[in-house]
């Protein structure tokens, strides 16, 4: 059964797309830990992160550090902090979140905003995107 990342993917579960090529999506985290907070994936699905062959998972890594630049300068931050924590959703992802302080990375303090501050923060992460 495809995972609910997959679903996105494939356009069957709509998303705040930040980045997309043939190999790799971004999108906001719609219960996110941190206003920003994005995931990461590789479109092929799979669920453990070192289960990846070494270029998927390299080429991964490089697309989630374009992305976190590009947050970090769209969100108002100290830091990005990076997560793989992969028992939520049985397929790789990478949770990119704006950090103010270690609070930030609760994951069991999840938050949820209007459709309106999901679609402005996902445009300007756009607008940060250095091709």
């Amino acid at each position: 059964m495809p995972s609910i990342f997959t679903k996105i993917v494939n356009g069957e579960i709509p998303c705040y797309k930040i980045a997309e090529d043939n190999r790799f999506m971004a999108f906001l985290d719609v219960f996110p830990a941190a206003k920003g907070h994005t995931i990461c994936i590789p479109k092929q699905e799979s669920d453990k992160l070192f289960d990846l062959d070494e270029k998927t998972y390299t080429d991964l890594l490089l697309f989630s550090r374009k992305i976190a630049v590009a947050l970090e300068k769209a969100v108002p931050c100290k830091r990005v902090g990076l997560a793989v924590i992969g028992l939520e959703v049985p397929h790789v992802h990478i949770h990119l979140i704006p950090l103010n302080s270690i609070a930030d990375m609760d994951f069991t303090d999840k938050k949820s905003f209007p459709d309106e501050v999901y679609e402005t923060v996902a445009k300007a992460i756009r607008a940060e995107l250095i091709e």
